[in-house]
């Protein structure tokens, strides 16, 4: 897929996308510019809807305001305080953990490398390129299921993991849209074009997907 057609697809999905409510991260970087607000809300928002973690971080930071205040609380009110978000009682150990593991591996400053970063407790390459492009600005292709099945449906590129997909894009996709490419399609994904059933009356990116072609000609 030419270069030109990736910038289009951005550009479409980014007039829908501002139509939209921001991913739960996207806000807390907007209300408090917090590189550690919004590595816990990344942490906290896998496999988590966006509303269900915009709930938990806000009783979360009425308590928790700093690294080092996940030192003093209990890993029990940390689970209380982020409940009812997805394998909570996982990521409040997590939390607890992420005081001393940034104090032992970076000297208790947060590290801004996708690698250091999955150097932490409870983080992955997903939300470590998340919170590398929006905590701290700099290009990162943060993959997921909506990214990776997009990408693939549109006949971008054939892979078989999010992993092959954040891989493969690093090379092929133009890095002045790599921060934005994983919002457009994670709010798309979850509006229009789904995983069962998806959209494709409605859909603006209908020209450049390669589904529509296997549609017509059956």
């Amino acid at each position: 897929m030419k270069t030109s057609i990736m910038l289009t697809i951005n550009r479409l999905l980014s007039i829908e996308y501002n139509k939209r409510h921001a991913p739960i991260v996207e806000l807390v970087k907007a209300q408090t510019d917090d590189p550690f607000k919004i590595l816990v809300a990344t942490i906290l928002s896998a496999r988590t809807k966006d509303e269900t973690t915009a709930f938990a971080v806000s009783k979360l930071f009425k308590v928790v305001k700093k690294l080092a205040d996940l030192r003093t609380v209990p890993v029990k009110q940390l689970e209380k305080l982020i409940f009812p978000v997805g394998f909570y009682h996982t990521k409040a150990k997590h939390l607890k953990l992420l005081p001393d593991a940034v104090d032992q591996k970076f000297g208790g400053k947060l590290p801004q490398t996708v690698e250091e970063l999955c150097e932490l407790p409870g983080v992955g390459r997903k939300t470590a390129n998340l919170v590398v492009a929006i905590a701290f600005n700099k290009p990162a292709v943060c993959v997921d299921v909506h990214v990776h099945r997009i990408c693939n449906r549109l006949g971008l590129l054939k892979t078989k993991t999010p992993f092959d997909t954040e891989m493969t894009l690093r090379k092929i996709l133009p890095k002045k849209i790599w921060k934005t490419w994983n919002s457009r399609l994670v709010s798309y994904g979850q509006t229009v074009c789904s995983p069962i059933s998806p959209k494709c009356s409605i859909c603006v990116i209908t020209p450049y997907c390669k589904r529509i072609g296997v549609i017509s000609s059956k």
